[in-house]
């Protein structure tokens, strides 16, 4: 398996979470080999999510794109791939 960590600036609360619930995870949800998913406020202004995936490429295929401007009340700070050593 495989995973996505995105980490974000969060600039509107509401929003964000708007564009999670009713965008995001809808999209993610029918994506080639999504596994699970977790995403996490950090705090007001920072969040942090970890997507799994079966394969590197689909993980990748998956991504956000680490350029353009914010969306959903976020804007994007940093995306990383890395294989997936462990669960409970």
């Amino acid at each position: 398996m495989h995973a996505t960590v995105v980490h974000v600036n969060i600039h509107d609360q509401a929003e964000a979470k708007r564009a999670l619930d009713q965008e995001f995870i809808p999209m993610l949800r029918g994506s080639p080999g999504f596994v699970g998913a977790y995403f996490v406020a950090v705090d007001d202004t920072h969040g942090v999510s970890i997507q799994v995936f079966e394969t590197e490429e689909q993980a990748k295929a998956a991504a956000p794109p680490e350029t353009g401007p914010g969306m959903g009340g976020v804007k994007l700070d940093t995306v990383q791939f890395g294989d997936v050593i462990g669960a409970a």
